[in-house]
């Protein structure tokens, strides 16, 4: 099961159709040749209408205008999937001034993944961070018991931090909230899985209650 930010490789023969297929994407050897040079796929949510496709984003740099393509595959064009990078081996990219929250995040949560600019460019050495760029993190959900003491140490650290501090709290089932919004205390908060974002009470999500 493929949950949002995955990353996914798929069959260059699949992606040469497809690119050929979009008159929006000729002439962009970026992206004519992204699944050739190695580099994977984001899984994102589906679409309204889409039916049984494999959802895939594609965020181009900004030097390639920062476009943010939606893109869908048939199934079989999946070659293999991996969770986002994990922060301790993508920080090697990072700017040196981000060290330090960095490393406070790190001793929060070892197992802490990021997507977003730090991750894209840590996976295909493409200039995606810029001196405003934030930090998209991927925490592991904690028991509900644990949860308020996670969110206020992420609050404490932004405060310092030279970034924002953006990113998602994740529940073994995939679903996910952002952090932000359990910090601002909402009765009600976003929960995002691959099928759908839909408003849900807080501690329902909390005690894992489906969306």
């Amino acid at each position: 099961m493929l949950r949002r930010h995955d990353l996914v490789l798929v069959s260059p023969a699949a992606w040469r159709a497809l690119v050929a297929e979009r008159r929006d994407l000729a002439g962009n050897t970026l992206i004519a040749g992204w699944v050739d040079r190695g580099w994977p796929l984001i899984t994102r949510r589906m679409l309204p209408g889409e039916g049984a496709v494999l959802p895939l984003g594609l965020p181009l740099p900004p030097s390639h205008g920062k476009r943010r393509l939606a893109l869908a595959l048939a199934h079989d064009a999946l070659v293999s999937s991996t969770p986002p990078p994990l922060l301790r081996e993508a920080m090697r990219v990072a700017p040196p001034a981000w060290a330090p929250t960095l490393e406070r995040l790190l001793a929060l949560d070892a197992g802490m993944r990021v997507y977003g600019s730090l991750a894209w460019q840590y996976l295909t050495s493409l200039d995606y961070l810029t001196a405003r760029s934030d930090l998209d993190m991927l925490l592991a959900m904690p028991p509900a018991a644990d949860a308020p003491r996670l969110i206020a140490e992420l609050a404490a650290i932004e405060r310092s931090a030279p970034m924002h501090l953006d990113g998602e709290l994740v529940r073994d089932d995939g679903a996910s909230v952002n952090w932000r919004e359990l910090h601002e205390g909402a009765v009600d908060v976003l929960v995002k899985t691959t099928r759908e974002a839909r408003l849900q009470e807080t501690q329902r999500f909390l005690g894992g209650g489906q969306p």
